[in-house]
């Protein structure tokens, strides 16, 4: 292997660590916040989830972003790494300010800007565009809906009962909280095997697009160990900043969330976890009493879904051209 391809996949990997890193609070903060397991059981079990869910769901999030974005032209290393770059700096800058955002918009934008810097707009393939965006705009509307539908089930069901039924939703979450990791682990990591897998065809080392066994293996890896680590700041934000959550809410918004992010992976759409999951935590939230929200977060987060793409596709614009020069 040559040096710029061993950057290259340390690169990649480093995103998804990130990924994992900054996403963790995604998946375990309700289940923290409303005490039905412990930060690092929580932690614990979605990283071994995060490890699993790439192996049992196939690949069709990684055919999309690898292979139906840009034309093959387009599929250089500068434009790779250009990508890569613009999402890390994109996470770390969010992650530090505890604001969530979304790294499968942070990826996509930095893609196209470095592609469409490099090659101009006609190597974007304008389908697979408009089946991403489609992905990542319209799954935390869904969230919100089926967030809402999901609480409101829950608060007809349970009218009559007693608070013991609490019990039920707390022991629940086991089984949902493992089930959004495997949709999580599923959805994200395929972003990587993706972006890898296009690298690896651009550098020379696989014939056509496939994606290999071992990129699977590491990029299930890299997102399971970052996952494990946690990104704290973002699971007080996710935990605690909408409202006071219960465990039925958690319940509500966990099952919501698994059903969005899994039925886009299966269906080949990236979607973003933190947009999906904080949307599902405002509906459930929105079911039982408006006004219990606190709407000013929601809109800083609505702000940050809608900037990020913009932001990070000038910031891999910049990166290519920077990065042309070097190589």
């Amino acid at each position: 292997m040559s040096a710029l391809l061993l950057i290259f996949i340390f690169t990649a990997l480093l995103f998804d660590f990130l990924n994992g890193f900054h996403d963790s609070a995604n998946v375990v903060a309700t289940v923290i916040a409303s005490r039905a397991m412990s930060p690092r059981a929580a932690l614990t079990m979605t990283a071994l989830s995060n490890l699993v869910g790439p192996f049992l769901f196939g690949v069709a999030v990684a055919t999309t972003i690898g292979n139906e974005v840009v034309h093959t032209e387009a599929v250089t290393i500068p434009v790779a790494m250009a990508a890569l770059i613009s999402a890390i700096f994109w996470n770390l800058l969010t992650w530090f300010f505890g604001i969530p955002s979304s790294s499968s918009h942070a990826l996509i934008g930095g893609f196209i800007g470095a592609a469409m810097t490099g090659f101009g707009a006609a190597v974007i393939h304008v389908e697979g565009l408009i089946k991403v965006l489609l992905a990542l705009f319209v799954s935390p509307l869904l969230g919100l809906g089926i967030g809402w539908i999901a609480m409101n089930f829950i608060l007809w069901i349970g009218g009559n009962l007693t608070p013991k039924v609490n019990q039920v939703f707390l022991k629940g979450q086991w089984l949902t909280s493992l089930t959004l990791g495997l949709s999580h682990g599923t959805n994200d990591a395929q972003k990587t095997m993706g972006i890898m897998t296009m690298g690896l065809v651009a550098f020379g080392v696989l014939p056509s697009f496939r994606v290999p066994a071992w990129v699977i293996a590491a990029s299930a890896a890299s997102i399971a160990l970052g996952t494990a680590l946690g990104g704290w700041r973002l699971i007080k934000t996710m935990g605690a900043g909408f409202y006071r959550i219960r465990p039925m809410h958690a319940f509500a918004s966990q099952i919501a969330g698994t059903a969005v992010i899994l039925g886009a992976a299966l269906l080949g759409g990236p979607v973003s976890t933190t947009q999906v999951i904080s949307s599902t935590i405002v509906g459930a939230g929105a079911a039982e009493r408006v006004k219990m929200v606190r709407w000013g977060l929601a809109g800083q987060i609505v702000l940050a879904w809608v900037l990020t793409i913009p932001a990070t596709g000038l910031l891999g614009a910049a990166a290519y051209w920077i990065l042309l020069r070097i190589l």
